[in-house]
């Protein structure tokens, strides 16, 4: 079939397997009765909306009340759980893959179109068939927002299929990298092994703060077992209670490591939990919340090293790649190496720490958002707060890193 035909037919598919993957457990609560009276369409709108939210589009809830004003709404839904946000990407990245399959290098964008634009039409009639008297969303914002996770899974999946930029793009970026000066070569590879290092320290953090939040849940097991007894859910409330904070844990993360850098997040208006201050509200009854620190922050400073030693992986990695060109330069120019090796390790820091904070400003966005509920209209990361501390966190540690690790790594000179 023609590839822009394909191309939609493929990501039709990826839309309909994660529809189904949301509905699915919709169906169990439905037909156990826990939609009350609502009917079978209003529980597939649910479904619709859930679909729309983990792409990002805000929901516009109405009614919340038997007798509140349908006409007015009461609050905004913007929380992505970012758990469930993963399979719209993944399905993209799959349909990605089998576009790339099936076309030649100069023919890709053909696909690809196709697949973008059936995935906005196909966004505008979930949009438009999900709302009712109890939600709402902008029709255009269900065209367009979920085009981003869309665009994002279809060219990393046909990235991964072809192997490299040179032929999903149709240019021998090879050839053009040797084409230019060697100057601009050393400029452009020590910015992109920056960058790197900079994603290092961010994604170690991220990982450390999954390990501790794993650890947090596992020493309050027993408060977690008991808020979820006290709920009563019944087998499928409790597997649909245990789907629910399986889909928040991506973000539950990203709140770690807020937390541990000391920028902190709020679970609520008025709240703020980091490792220098403590304040939090009535919070919603989901056992997961029972894991949240709490007693005197005598000592949870120390939790601030953290980002550090993430920082330190990052710094270890920029030695070892040996594209540190800056030093080169300084050195050229400063007759003193002790004060050229100063000059450069400060730059790497400033330079990673700004690599480090600019991607904690997405991450903590993502993680962020609105219940539309009483005073859950404020949850996730302090952004500002937390970019900046982890900007100097993993910039100090990345310092670090880079002057300590000549002392580990063994001297191919002297083994010879």
């Amino acid at each position: 079939m023609p590839l822009a035909l394909q191309g939609a037919f493929e990501i039709l598919q990826s839309v309909v397997f994660c529809l189904a993957l949301i509905t699915l457990p919709l169906i169990a609560v439905y037909f156990s009765g826990g939609f009350l009276e609502d009917s079978f369409e209003v529980m597939l709108q649910f479904g619709g909306f859930i679909w729309l939210l983990i792409h990002g589009v805000p929901i516009e809830i109405l009614n919340l009340g038997p007798e509140a004003d349908p006409s007015s709404a009461t609050g905004w839904l913007t929380l992505m759980p970012l758990g469930l946000s993963l399979l719209p990407f993944l399905f993209c990245l799959r349909a990605g893959r089998r576009i790339a399959r099936a076309s030649y290098t100069d023919q890709l964008w053909q696909g690809l179109a196709g697949a973008f634009i059936a995935y906005g039409v196909l966004g505008t009639g979930i949009g438009y068939l999900s709302n009712n008297d109890y939600a709402q969303v902008n029709i255009l914002a269900a065209t367009f927002i979920p085009l981003i996770i869309a665009a994002v899974g279809l060219i990393v999946g046909a990235r991964r299929e072809a192997g490299s930029w040179g032929r999903l793009v149709g240019m021998d970026t090879a050839a053009y990298i040797r084409s230019i000066s060697p100057h601009r070569r050393w400029a452009g590879s020590y910015v992109w092994h920056v960058i790197v290092s900079g994603f290092i320290g961010y994604v170690a953090a991220v990982g450390i703060s999954g390990i501790l939040l794993s650890l947090a849940l596992g020493l309050h097991w027993t408060d977690v077992a008991n808020v979820s007894q006290e709920l009563r859910p019944g087998p499928i409330g409790s597997a649909a209670l245990t789907l629910l904070q399986l889909a928040f844990i991506p973000n539950a993360v990203f709140w770690v490591l807020s937390w541990i850098s000391g920028g902190g997040f709020s679970l609520g208006v008025g709240s703020t939990l980091s490792t220098l201050e403590t304040t939090v509200g009535p919070l919603p009854s989901v056992p997961m919340l029972a894991a949240l620190p709490s007693g005197e922050p005598s000592n949870q400073w120390l939790f601030l090293l953290i980002p550090v030693v993430a920082g330190i992986i990052a710094g270890w990695y920029f030695l070892r790649v040996g594209e540190n060109h800056l030093e080169d330069w300084f050195a050229r120019r400063i007759p003193f190496n002790a004060l050229a090796l100063g000059a450069s390790t400060a730059c790497l820091a400033i330079f990673t720490g700004i690599v480090a904070g600019a991607l904690s400003l997405a991450g903590s966005w993502l993680a962020s958002g609105s219940l539309g509920v009483g005073r859950l209209t404020e949850i996730g990361p302090n952004l500002w707060a937390t970019a900046g501390a982890l900007a100097l966190e993993i910039g100090i540690g990345t310092a670090i890193g880079y002057l300590i690790a000549p002392l580990f790594e063994a001297d191919p000179v002297l083994e010879g």
